[in-house]
């Protein structure tokens, strides 16, 4: 059988969505707009390391894919509603999600960071980056000092994310949240001033910070990770759907063994944060 991944950029699917069945067609969500993860290039084309990835997978899955573009706030309930079958699109393992979707076993990790002009009185405070904080241990100097040096601050997240958790949950009425549609919004309005610090995984404003755009954001306080941001990033799939879940893990178990999970981060990411 000839394998191939189809792209929709527009979320417009070419089939039609059925729950469980054969997985000879398999349809993936995306958001298309998260780069390194998953973006979209000048030519209106998704790329990214998780569309390599999801090429891969289905490539050993012998599965015809196609991917279909959706906006990140809706992206579970389209999952649930039948749009597409699977989530690949950067999105963490948490407890709260695994309350109405599963997920495959992790395939990538990478730590969130604070970010903010190299200017900032923040950076000042703080320094660069100042190791990783593991959350899943409580309590830290290192983010009861995180806590007072971004009290009285426009902290900006994208909507609906591990990140938009955290601020809310620990850093709570100390700061003012902006949310955003988009990371690449986020990503702008810190650049512009409009912020004094942001929250991202690293590797996503790590990019944003190697354009020139990005050319005068800098990282500062500790990596964190464990908590709010779960232990690491897999496929989101309908929790009935066990057989494809199952397909997945073995796939993914045999791109880790040979190499290519890694090369894909390694590609777009400058580094593996596979796992």
């Amino acid at each position: 059988m000839n394998k191939k991944l189809v792209m929709t950029v527009l979320g417009v699917s070419m089939a039609t969505s059925a729950f469980g069945g054969a997985w000879s067609t398999i349809k993936i969500g995306t958001e298309g707009a998260y780069p390194p993860w998953n973006g979209t290039n000048a030519a209106g084309e998704l790329e990214g390391a998780e569309i390599d990835l999801a090429k891969d997978l289905c490539e050993r899955m012998n599965a015809t894919c196609i991917l279909v573009a959706q906006d990140w706030d809706g992206i579970i309930p389209a999952l649930q509603n039948g749009k597409y079958d699977a989530i690949i699109a950067g999105m963490s393992i948490t407890a709260e999600r695994m309350e109405v979707i599963d997920f495959s076993q992790g395939y990538a990790t990478e730590p969130a960071s604070f970010a903010a002009h190299n200017n900032s009185i923040l950076i000042q405070k703080l320094g660069g980056v100042t190791g990783t904080v593991n959350l899943d241990l409580g309590e830290s100097a290192e983010i009861d000092a995180l806590k007072a040096a971004l009290k009285g601050g426009v902290i900006g997240v994208q909507g609906s994310t591990t990140h938009e958790n955290f601020v809310r949950e620990v850093l709570g009425d100390t700061v003012t949240v902006r949310t955003y549609d988009t990371q690449l919004n986020l990503e702008l309005d810190l650049a512009a001033g409009r912020l004094d610090a942001a929250l991202s995984d690293s590797g996503s404003m790590e990019a944003f910070m190697a354009t020139s755009a990005g050319s005068r954001i800098s990282l500062f306080g500790p990596k964190l990770g464990g908590g709010q941001f779960g232990p690491g990033v897999g496929v989101g799939l309908r929790q009935a759907d066990t057989d494809l879940k199952a397909m997945f893990n073995k796939a993914i178990d045999e791109a880790r063994a040979d190499g290519t999970l890694a090369a894909h981060f390694v590609k777009w990411f400058g580094k593996d944060i596979s796992m």
